[in-house]
């Protein structure tokens, strides 16, 4: 067996390649996500159907607002797309690459690289600065060490959060880590924003805010996909979708 740091040199080069070709076919298409007959079991005896022919497109630069009780597949639609988890049936393509078809190097390579993360509870390091939270992100996507600090500034600057680079974030409100938590999302070249529960941990004022944050970066054609029992912010989306019992139908908007 290879010693220890020669295999993680090995891994490393698989990513770093993986991460390279997926730059390379990046192809510029209207639809950012397409979705076709996907389905999610889980268990065998008798199986459990947590996703069940899904068809579903989304054009980029839009939002798409996912609404449903607790148990309707919400969350399990929502690891599909992130590339968290693979469906059991159908195909999922994330601008024109089929997820399917892509080892696990790939897919890792594809989420770093291609998709941002929003959370209700801001998942972000106390004991770090809100830019040094930025920049661990970047490391984790493999982005390069030299201009880090620079693109961390930048994703903060679009967010209204640069004169807090240096802050703690225990130190912020819950609207400012919000802000800070979707700069770590978006630094970098992403195409997908999926937010599960944005605004869960904000009150009205901050959820407003963050909803015209929302705006500005579709206008500048990052496509977004939020999880929500907020009938606010489904009702802000472009779009508007139910899931009861893993199908989903099409609600106005």
């Amino acid at each position: 067996m290879r010693p220890a740091a020669e295999r993680r040199r090995a891994g490393g080069r698989r990513v770093s390649a993986a991460s390279n070709a997926l730059r390379r076919r990046r192809p510029w298409k209207s639809w950012v996500i397409e979705l076709r007959e996907v389905g999610r079991t889980f268990g065998a005896d008798p199986p459990v159907v947590a996703v069940d022919g899904v068809d579903l497109t989304v054009r980029r630069g839009t939002s798409l607002a996912i609404v449903g009780p607790s148990g309707s597949g919400k969350t399990t639609l929502l690891n599909i797309l992130g590339c968290l988890d693979r469906p059991s049936s159908g195909t999922y393509c994330l601008e024109g690459i089929d997820v399917g078809a892509l080892s696990d190097d790939e897919r890792a390579a594809l989420r770093a690289h291609r998709i941002g993360f929003v959370f209700q509870s801001f998942n972000l390091l106390g004991h770090r600065t809100v830019a040094e939270n930025v920049m661990l992100a970047e490391a984790y996507r493999g982005l390069p060490r030299q201009g880090r600090a620079t693109r961390a500034l930048e994703a903060l600057r679009q967010v209204g959060m640069e004169d807090h680079a240096h802050h703690l974030p225990p130190k912020l409100s819950g609207g400012e880590q919000q802000r800070v938590a979707i700069a770590r999302a978006i630094v970098g070249d992403h195409s997908l924003l999926l937010c599960d529960e944005p605004t869960g941990s904000l009150d009205s004022l901050n959820t407003e805010a963050l909803l015209a944050l929302f705006d500005e970066l579709g206008e500048a054609g990052l496509t977004r996909v939020t999880v929500t029992h907020d009938e606010q912010v489904a009702a802000h989306a472009d779009r508007r979708v139910r899931m009861i019992d893993g199908r989903m139908t099409e609600e106005d908007a």
